[in-house]
């Protein structure tokens, strides 16, 4: 069985590339999440509704003890399985200026990010490597290409992803093995429904907010085998915010 992890794959931009990798690849899905077991729950409903299949797994990727046990113990449990696909999506925002910026919204926007893309693909490479092939799409931000005002935190977790996207992507080619990054800008999640849409679309060439399917089919791509001869890139998709 093939399967791909999604982490933070319960809502939003998560939840879409899980629901759009089943439907498009036909993987059994790994739904992870942190704490919100029933949207990861309706996650995995709604892929198993269209005719595919899915599990969630409750495990924080900043915790490299909790990754490498629960992913430890379903590797055990399915020795039949592959892990071809690492989608690492879990991420949170603390925004505020430096000056009124703690020390843990610091730490825990950064170890969400970046140190849980370190936890979760540092635990699951070995197999990809024995395999010969592989997909990783790390999922950053327009803020970490060009920082952001108030996002220290943030841009400093998604820009430290792409630098080790570019890094691992160059280690692990030879193995047929792709890293890419795929950077949304304002995209319509929960994230940014309290944002004031109407003045900020007025920035984006686009004239509007994307949305999550459009960012989840970019990532189908990059997972496909047309994309085979892509890695170590960062693929913005912001409606020509930045670019």
């Amino acid at each position: 069985m093939k399967c791909a992890l999604v982490t933070g794959g319960s809502r939003g931009i998560g939840r879409a590339i899980a629901i759009t990798l089943a439907k498009d690849h036909g993987y059994h899905i790994l739904v992870n999440y942190a704490s919100n077991a029933a949207a990861a729950e309706e996650t995995v409903t709604t892929i198993q509704n269209n005719g595919g299949s899915a599990e969630a797994l409750g495990f924080r990727v900043e915790n490299f003890e909790e990754v490498t046990t629960v992913l430890g113990t379903w590797l055990e449990k399915n020795p039949e399985s592959t892990i071809e696909t690492i989608v690492n999506n879990a991420g949170i925002t603390r925004d505020n200026l430096l000056l009124m910026m703690t020390e843990k919204d610091w730490d825990d926007v950064v170890d969400t990010s970046l140190k849980g893309m370190y936890n979760v693909t540092k635990t699951l490479i070995q197999p990809l490597l024995r395999n010969r092939y592989g997909r990783i799409v790390n999922v950053v931000s327009l803020s970490g290409l060009k920082g952001n005002p108030g996002q220290m935190n943030y841009s400093a977790a998604k820009g430290g992803m792409i630098a080790a996207t570019k890094a691992l992507a160059q280690e692990v080619a030879k193995r047929k093995i792709t890293v890419n990054a795929v950077a949304p800008g304002f995209i319509a999640t929960d994230m940014t429904s309290e944002l004031p849409v109407d003045q900020l679309k007025q920035m984006v060439p686009a004239n509007r907010f994307g949305e999550v399917q459009e960012v989840a089919d970019l990532v189908s791509f990059l997972v496909s085998p047309k994309a085979s001869y892509i890695t170590g890139e960062v693929i913005n998709i912001n409606g020509g915010l930045y670019s």
